[in-house]
């Protein structure tokens, strides 16, 4: 994370800078992992994709949080027909498989931007988020605390918020880590696919989706991303 944060004043040659005498090169003193098809050095964009694998990652897994807590408070805290009502789109959604939503709209748009995978990341993968908030809130709410706040008139929002959030940080925080390695492979899959992020903008998805017409005979240009994604 910190080699990829620092990338621009770490990485000795730009992310999409072509050297044509040094095509396919080895690992040098210049280029210290090689160089790729183009001539671009694969260390330089190897951190540079890296910081956009770990913003896709985080970005899309911050949208998954929200979306996932929100319906996850509101289902768990309201019960009744309220949770029905969510529980079944909730179903609903998990019915279809989000690679494939996936797929199909990158097809129908003619591939998708780095924005578009973020967003579309997210909004199809929040569903369990939603399941684990709902099954603690149904736990919580039946706490002498909660009980004590309605007694005294507190509203359902400041409950929610100041009474029944801090009790499920925990959770929230190991489903985010996980999600945030999830949308990264994801991403990497999409890419790998021809999906993904736009060829121009490295990430280690598409540095691995481009190794592959010459991963025989230059191996190194796809086990680099591999390795880091792994």
């Amino acid at each position: 994370v910190l080699l990829s944060a620092l990338a621009p004043w770490i990485a000795p040659h730009g992310q999409n800078e072509i050297d044509l005498f040094n095509i396919k090169a080895s690992p040098s003193r210049e280029y210290l992992l090689g160089t790729d098809a183009l001539g671009r050095d694969v260390f330089s964009r190897l951190l540079y994709g890296g910081r956009m694998s770990l913003a896709i990652g985080v970005a899309a897994a911050l949208i998954c949080a929200v979306v996932g807590i929100l319906f996850g408070a509101i289902a768990g805290y309201y019960g009744g027909w309220v949770d029905g009502a969510i529980m079944r789109f909730v179903d609903l959604m998990l019915a279809f498989p989000s690679i494939f939503l996936l797929l199909i709209i990158a097809a129908m748009f003619e591939g998708i931007s780095a924005w578009g995978v973020i967003f579309f990341l997210g909004l199809f993968s929040w569903m369990w988020l939603t399941r684990i908030i709902r099954g603690e809130f149904l736990s919580l709410k039946k706490r002498e605390f909660v009980e004590a706040a309605r007694s005294i008139g507190t509203p359902d929002g400041q409950i929610i918020r100041r009474h029944l959030l801090p009790n499920v940080v925990g959770v929230i925080v190991v489903t985010f880590t996980l999600d945030v390695a999830l949308f990264m492979l994801a991403e990497a899959g999409l890419s790998f696919l021809g999906f993904g992020v736009p060829p121009g903008i490295p990430t280690w998805g598409n540095m691995l989706s481009e190794s592959r017409t010459d991963y025989l005979s230059d191996p190194l240009l796809a086990v680099i991303p591999g390795i880091a994604l792994t």
